[in-house]
């Protein structure tokens, strides 16, 4: 085992190209590695059991990485079938991911797999990770929790999608709430302009009332001047009179006069 990983490490150092070039001794050396850090916790059957998948997975390397390649994944779940024994490669991000791709599938009704209870997660070659070893219980634990997390991501959508929806509503009640303080201001506006006209109005009356009362003033005082010329008047024409009927008197008593002497010279 020792020189196993001594030649492949070698062959790592002279350069990553020829890693590149040769899938198997990549995928070989991380199958041996992670089996020397695990294969002495485990029961002898077991581990042998781990060996003899890892050997026959190892001598699928091309054909892993033949199938993952083209599908741009970051790698793939690789095992062979329990059934029938025949290789199994199933491109992913990890995993899960890997394993979900599948299980939503057409091909897992119409093309199903017997996965067995320890599969390989098997990197890129330009990857520079070692294959992990996943349990199917795992991974059907993680798509249990992801069908959990998807069914709660859907409760939060159908949540956004109310509070969404009521803060449409909200915002139609405010727009209108608005609309109706626009129409209230132009109202006051309107109010403001009417109050403003109707005290410029009384201003002028208050002027015309003003200007009424000093017209009136001059024409009582005007009327009053009439009546002292007038009574003025009255008694120079009085006076006048008297003196005429005075004069006229004094004139019928001189024709009298004169008419008496005009008889007695006869």
């Amino acid at each position: 085992m020792r020189q196993l990983l001594l030649a492949l490490l070698g062959r790592i150092r002279r350069g990553r190209r020829h890693v590149l070039g040769s899938g198997v001794s990549l995928i070989g050396l991380s199958l041996v590695l992670a089996s020397c850090a695990s294969h002495s916790l485990m029961p002898a059957a077991q581990s042998a059991a781990i060996r003899e998948r890892e050997r026959a997975l190892a001598s699928h390397a091309d054909s892993i990485q033949s199938t993952v390649r083209p599908s741009g994944k970051v790698g793939g779940l690789a095992f062979l079938d329990a059934r029938d024994g025949h290789l199994v490669v199933l491109p992913g991000d990890s995993p899960a991911d890997a394993w979900a791709q599948y299980a939503t599938s057409p091909e897992s009704e119409t093309s199903p797999v017997s996965m067995p209870p320890v599969v390989t997660f098997v990197y890129r070659t330009d990857i520079a990770k070692a294959p992990e070893a996943v349990t199917q219980s795992d991974l059907q634990q993680q798509r249990t929790s992801a069908a959990a997390l998807a069914t709660e991501l859907r409760r939060i959508e159908e949540r956004l999608g109310l509070v969404q929806r009521e803060l449409a509503g909200t915002k139609q009640d405010t727009d209108k709430a608005l609309a109706d303080m626009r129409a209230l201001a132009e109202d006051l506006a309107t109010v403001r302009k009417f109050m403003m006209q109707t005290a410029q109005l009384g201003w002028l009356n208050h002027e015309l009332v003003v200007e009424n009362a000093n017209g009136m003033r001059k024409m009582a005082a005007t009327s009053q001047e009439l009546t002292a010329s007038s009574a003025k008047l009255e008694d120079t024409l009085r006076q006048l009179s008297e003196s005429i009927t005075g004069q006229l008197r004094e004139l019928a008593g001189r024709l009298d006069a004169i008419q008496g002497k005009i008889q007695n010279i006869k």
